[in-house]
């Protein structure tokens, strides 16, 4: 007697997203018996918390990524494919990517976020956002290239301007920046550049609201607050960026700030994938 042999399909899962998020979750999987499929336009992970650290030049952007088919050489039941997802299909549980489409039976987008500079055309297009290796190495080199400049500026007025940075955004990775920067001019151009007078310089660190690093208690609050201005770095509570051209940053106040270089830390949003969900979102 002939019997029927039932083949059970093993569930397919893809996760959008190689960052702590994706990682977490194709790791919780590892045991379970699916088939996990990791998605990133990207073939490393980064470690954005020090990106900062790659935009002052303390460190080579190979200290920050690493590689995320080394990292599941292990996993069994994991491939990993470098595509960018373009659409999603939820009613079809398709994705489309850069390397064609996807099917999948279960969908984990970790795809964190990206900058939001608030519809603000000026600063979209004349700030310097800092969410990648792209964005902190533009930084990185465009700061060099400031520092040479300046050593050779003859123009006082000029000079003055392109040693002053601003970094708009009170939150983490504001505070790390301004702070870098401000190291950076006093520990290491000194050295660097033995005849030159940095001591006009300014690092100017401002935020729209009224505190320093929102989500931190008070006394820390004020605890930053002193150790950045201790560093010589300017902070301006209520300041609030209404425009910059590439030269001057513009205050809601009316003041206006000369500068060559400001830095937008001040917002973020959901990247622009979620969107194609067509799901309520938390107020932004």
């Amino acid at each position: 007697m002939k019997t029927k042999m039932h083949t059970q399909i093993t569930p397919r899962v893809v996760i959008v997203g190689g960052g702590f998020g994706g990682l977490h979750a194709a790791r919780s999987l590892a045991k379970l018996p699916v088939r996990v499929t990791l998605l990133d336009r990207n073939n490393y992970h980064l470690f954005q918390p020090l990106l900062y650290q790659v935009a002052t030049a303390g460190i080579s952007p190979t200290d920050v990524a690493y590689p995320l088919r080394s990292i599941f050489r292990r996993q069994k039941n994991l491939e990993f494919r470098m595509a960018e997802v373009t659409d999603i299909d939820p009613e079809g549980r398709i994705l489309t990517t850069t390397s064609g489409t996807m099917p999948y039976d279960y969908l984990v987008l970790a795809v964190g976020g990206q900058t939001n500079t608030f519809n603000n055309p000026s600063v979209a297009a004349n700030s310097f956002p800092l969410k990648d290796l792209t964005d902190a190495s533009e930084i990185r080199d465009h700061l060099l290239r400031i520092f040479e400049q300046a050593s050779v500026e003859k123009d006082t007025t000029y000079r003055q301007d392109l040693l002053t940075f601003v970094i708009a955004g009170g939150g983490p990775t504001g505070v790390e920046m301004a702070g870098a920067i401000s190291e950076l001019l006093r520990l290491v151009l000194t050295k660097d550049y033995p005849q030159q007078d940095f001591s006009q310089a300014r690092v100017l660190l401002l935020e729209a609201g009224d505190r320093l690093l929102p989500a931190m208690p008070p006394p820390l609050q004020q605890a930053t607050i002193t150790a950045l201005e201790n560093k010589g770095v300017e902070v301006r509570l209520g300041a609030a960026v209404e425009s910059y051209d590439g030269e001057k940053v513009q205050l809601r106040s009316g003041e206006s700030i000369s500068t060559r270089t400001l830095v937008w830390a001040a917002g973020i949003r959901a990247a622009d994938l979620i969107y194609k969900l067509g799901a309520v979102q938390a107020a932004q």
